[in-house]
């Protein structure tokens, strides 16, 4: 099948799809990852074929706050929609959808016949279990967590509403607003596949058939691909160091942010790693090592803590190498993931601010208390049974020759 994946957001919302179209690949099909420019990198790395998409994803940096955060992804979704008419060629065989482009590849679905699947990276869909991943983690009760989900996909379709209007005239469809084609959607029990582990969330008892988690899906690295030579002569000069990096967040602040790291971590007698990220952490020291962009899935089982943001896919890769987490959430789902982990024992309670004191006794805590290890260590072998890209593979088999026939 000729497959196309359309992801876009930060870093971590498209990297996933990096490794899960490298499997696709290997089965047989032809995979293309659509995404915005900055991310083309990664997609080729994984030796698929890559298409730009609009969309700037530093403009969802550093918006903290939650009306913020609905303006940038607003502004991001309406440039992401100007060309999204554009990504698919009439040979696509399959279009695979992520949570942010779902909205708007439905409908390109639609004009063409083609099948979709989603593919999403966090529970969307509502729940008595739990309230909405955006709305915080205090539970409101079964029905209240029920109501405020939807509550939560009305918000997140009124994002979609310039965007989908304008994507739908250039296809020459008839006025859909993005919440009735989600309803359509719903109604027509269509596929959506959830690419996280149920060690951190299982699959809701509430949840309509179609709706399966089928496990995380890892960003490609390549098989011959090692660490840096440096990292590793500092790996193996001491004990085990605790990583601190923060993705794409804290854009700007990195002066402050690397200062409080370096004084947490001597403070706690620990050695550490620092990966710059967007923050732009930074810091000398026979004690402390500053790094770049280094696979998760190498470094992490060679260190003592991570210190992170929360984020879906940092948070799974620190589970998955049996490591303890110290999470600082900042925003969007962060908390969510954060409390998860908390609540399996294998991460300190998370906390927003960041002060010396109360990280570097988090830290104490996270890299010498053996209860957060083995905690974290228990969830990594749960995790290893797990088969994502398998299963989503069987799901893909079974849509070929359904071109036509919109699935998704």
């Amino acid at each position: 099948m000729r497959i196309l994946i359309a992801a876009a957001g930060s870093r971590g919302d498209v990297d996933p799809y990096t490794g899960l179209g490298a499997v696709l690949r290997r089965a047989g099909h032809e995979v293309t990852v659509a995404a915005p420019e900055p991310f083309a990198p990664l997609v080729r790395r994984a030796g698929l074929q890559f298409r730009g998409l609009p969309g700037r994803p530093e403009a969802l940096d550093g918006a903290t706050g939650r009306r913020a955060l609905m303006r940038s992804a607003a502004a991001f979704v309406t440039e992401l929609g100007r060309g999204f008419a554009d990504v698919m060629d009439d040979a696509t065989d399959l279009l695979v959808l992520s949570a942010t482009t779902a909205p708007l590849g439905r409908h390109l679905a639609e004009a063409t016949g083609t099948p979709s699947l989603g593919a999403y990276l966090t529970p969307t869909e509502p729940t008595g279990d739990f309230p909405p991943v955006v709305t915080g983690t205090r539970s409101l009760g079964r029905l209240g967590n029920r109501t405020a989900g939807r509550f939560a996909l009305r918000m997140a379709d009124r994002l979609y509403d310039r965007a989908v209007a304008e994507l739908r005239g250039r296809l020459g469809l008839p006025p859909l607003g993005p919440a009735a084609a989600r309803r359509r959607q719903e109604a027509a029990n269509r596929t959506v596949l959830y690419g996280f582990s149920e060690t951190l969330v299982p699959r809701p008892a509430d949840w309509r058939a179609g709706l399966e988690v089928v496990g995380t899906w890892w960003p490609y690295v390549d098989p011959a691909e090692r660490l840096p030579a440096q990292l590793e002569d500092f790996l193996t000069a001491g004990p085990r160091p605790v990583f601190i990096g923060f993705g794409s967040m804290a854009s700007g602040d990195g002066e402050r942010l690397s200062g409080l790291a370096v004084a947490a971590l001597r403070r706690a007698g620990l050695r550490g790693v620092l990966q710059s990220g967007s923050a732009g952490l930074a810091a000398e020291g026979d004690d402390v090592l500053t790094v770049g962009d280094v696979p998760h899935a190498l470094l992490f089982p060679r260190v003592a803590a991570v210190v992170h943001h929360a984020g879906a896919g940092t948070s799974a890769a620190a589970l998955r190498a049996g490591v303890p987490s110290v999470p600082v959430p900042v925003t969007a789902d962060q908390p969510f993931w954060a409390a998860r982990l908390a609540a399996l024992g294998a991460a300190t309670r998370p906390f927003g601010e960041l002060i010396a004191e109360r990280l570097a006794d988090a830290l104490g805590r996270a890299a010498r208390d053996g209860r957060h290890a083995h905690a974290a260590a228990t969830a990594a072998r749960r995790m290893a049974g797990e088969d994502a890209v398998g299963r989503t593979a069987e799901v893909v088999e079974g849509l070929k020759g359904r071109r036509g026939r919109v699935s998704g």
